[in-house]
């Protein structure tokens, strides 16, 4: 089944209900190696996404996309703020005046989502950034589809894999950001930023399976 305006708005419902559930989670892995207000921001920035979402209800997936990125940016703080907003808004360009979108577009949404973070945030794998949940999670997705997976198994391909890499940031030095500043000190603590694009990733997991059950 093809994924409409309606499906996106579950996304990002889902999203923001998840953040919300988890804010605490999120603030606690900041507050080790950040600021302590990954949680609290994020949770702030998804509640004013909702807040939109009604103004552009009968809009392209690709406004309501931009539109995402452009109330995260304006509502949240520190660096997640920009990276996320950026993310949502290169995803909204790539899917501009679209009303539908197939398995393809989402893998293209993620890609373009994937560039927007690593070209703002000057990131690459191993450094501890959201880039180690992001970037496995979108070649186990490619992966998933290319082996005939419907669309909501890959994308649990795909949370699994960010999950993982969410993990595997553990042991890492971090080497971006206000973790960066701690140098060895960062070691042994999950990157919040990668923790919390595991749960955006998981949001959209449960959006695609709800479509594809028709509910």
């Amino acid at each position: 089944m093809p994924i409409t305006v309606e499906h996106v708005t579950h996304f990002l419902t889902a999203a923001a209900e998840l953040i919300h559930a988890h804010r605490d989670e999120l603030t606690a892995l900041d507050a080790a190696i950040g600021d302590a207000d990954h949680g609290a921001n994020l949770d702030r920035g998804f509640a004013a996404v909702l807040a939109r979402l009604p103004t552009v209800a009968d809009k392209d997936i690709g406004t309501v996309l931009k539109t995402t990125g452009m109330t995260i940016v304006s509502t949240v703080g520190g660096a997640s703020g920009p990276l996320y907003g950026t993310a949502f808004v290169r995803a909204g360009m790539a899917l501009a005046d679209r009303h539908e979108m197939s398995a393809e577009d989402v893998v293209l949404a993620l890609e373009a989502a994937l560039d927007g973070i690593v070209a703002r945030g000057k990131a690459q794998p191993g450094e501890k950034t959201m880039v180690d949940a992001l970037m496995p999670a979108v070649e186990a997705l490619r992966t998933a589809l290319a082996d005939g997976r419907s669309l909501a198994q890959s994308l649990q391909a795909a949370v699994m894999a960010a999950e993982a890499g969410a993990r595997a940031t553990i042991p890492m030095l971090a080497m971006k950001g206000r973790a960066s500043y701690l140098g060895e000190r960062s070691i042994g603590h999950q990157d919040p930023g990668a923790t919390s694009t595991a749960y955006i990733l998981r949001a959209l997991a449960m959006a695609c399976r709800r479509n594809e059950e028709g509910a």
